[in-house]
């Protein structure tokens, strides 16, 4: 039986140093190196880290697995996408349009990227309760009024049985819907991409103050996705540099030097053990944020923590839950864990428990543990293990470059706003 995990508080002894420049990540940062001796001395040092990463394209950011050439056909089902998503342990992946024509741009090419919320959001809004004017008989999706009422718990959708999602994968809606029929429900129309002659300012800028968490690089000559840099991937490039000058004189920063935590406890968005697990992703969706703190309801100590990409077990070991009257926050951690210890998946973040740290650590002891425990973020507390707060990738990267005024100039003009029935 999985067994709910202790709090893990970051001990800055067990980081160590990052030794292997032959990366391609540390690479960059040699580059960075570099081009800092050629500075202006009377810059101080974020001046001079901007002025570096402007000089930088992001063609030389490394590749990553989110860009492995996985691309999702318009007319793929939805079972078909998430199968593909699981396989590559990936969260999202573009959607080519199979009907445009080979000359066709990037832009034309391209309709979005599907995400796995995305569908799961779909199909749960597709299942909402008609409108007490609609005809009972039978919803137009295909579900039998009776199947909505009683896995939905009396209309509320974030109530579902034990067998719910067993059901919902095993329906004609989930096997026949085209990703091209969802298309309305992805982020951007179709995404806003970089090209390869765009700096790293751009992208760290983007990726931080712009609160995107990847960002596509386009190849104009051949127009296809050459490259997905995500949020986790710059850390993963931090984390490479540990060691070199530039590094080190930016990541001795203790936290609480450069403001962090942005988010107090009083701030933190959270849900406790015996509340449904759909409604921690429905608060995710509607705050915009990335996870959630599992909190225990008598003792108010977190148990947990849910992210936005746990969603992929609602769809992918649907069958873990049927024992349960209803999936709670608590009853999805248990089922997941238990899930991945027995096909061997240990290393998935779902498993490490609430990770935290003090305002004392440093930025790189932070950089060194985001990255090892491959998590988004990290909760703060004081000596006594009481929460204080709440650290992001994005709260990290902002910390890295700051924008210089008028930067961006025209780069947004043409950028289409998010379709009106955007859910995600």
């Amino acid at each position: 039986m999985a067994t709910v995990p202790e709090i893990k508080i970051m001990r800055s002894e067990s980081l160590g140093h990052r030794s292997d420049v032959s990366s391609p990540e540390a690479k960059v940062g040699m580059r960075v190196e570099d081009l800092w001796d050629e500075q202006k001395p009377q810059l101080s040092p974020n001046e001079k880290l901007n002025a570096c990463f402007e000089s930088i394209p992001v063609s030389a950011f490394p590749l990553s697995s989110d860009s492995q050439d996985i691309e999702i056909r318009s007319d793929t089902s939805l079972a078909e996408a998430v199968q593909t998503l699981s396989k590559f342990k990936v969260l999202s992946a573009p959607v080519v349009d199979v009907d445009a024509p080979e000359d066709a741009s990037w832009i034309d090419r391209y309709i979005g990227i599907v995400e796995f919320p995305g569908i799961v959001v779909w199909l749960l809004h597709q299942l909402e309760p008609p409108s007490p004017r609609s005809p009972a008989v039978a919803n137009s999706n295909g579900f039998s009024h009776d199947f909505t009422t009683d896995v939905l718990d009396n209309g509320d959708s974030a109530v579902t049985s034990g067998n719910f999602f067993e059901v919902l994968t095993s329906s004609e809606l989930y096997k026949n819907t085209k990703v091209r029929d969802i298309s309305g429900t992805f982020r951007w129309a179709p995404f806003l991409a970089l090209q390869k002659e765009n700096s790293f300012l751009t992208m760290l800028l983007l990726l931080s103050k712009y609160k995107m968490k990847s960002i596509p690089v386009v190849d104009l000559g051949v127009a296809k996705i050459e490259n997905i840099i995500t949020q986790s991937g710059v850390i993963h490039m931090l984390a490479e540099c540990a060691g070199l000058l530039w590094f080190e004189d930016w990541g001795i920063k203790t936290l609480s030097e450069v403001g962090l935590p942005i988010m107090s406890k009083d701030h933190i968005i959270k849900i406790y053990e015996d509340e449904p697990v759909l409604q921690a992703f429905k608060l995710m969706r509607r705050k915009r944020i990335g996870g959630i703190p599992v909190i225990e309801r008598n003792s108010e100590k977190p148990v947990g923590n849910i992210s936005i990409r746990d969603v992929q077990f609602l769809l992918t070991a649907p069958e873990i839950y049927h024992d349960y009257r209803s999936i709670t926050t608590k009853n999805f951690l248990v089922s997941v864990r238990e899930h991945l210890e027995k096909s061997g998946d240990t290393s998935a973040p779902i498993m490490s428990g609430v990770i935290a740290c003090t305002k004392n650590h440093t930025l790189k002891e932070l950089i060194l543990m985001l990255d090892a425990e491959k998590i988004h973020r990290i909760y703060v507390v004081d000596d006594s293990g009481n929460l204080e707060g709440l650290i992001t990738l994005r709260d990290i990267i902002a910390r890295l470059v700051h924008e210089p005024s008028g930067y961006f100039g025209d780069f947004f003009d043409g950028v289409l706003p998010l379709p009106e029935n955007y859910r995600v």
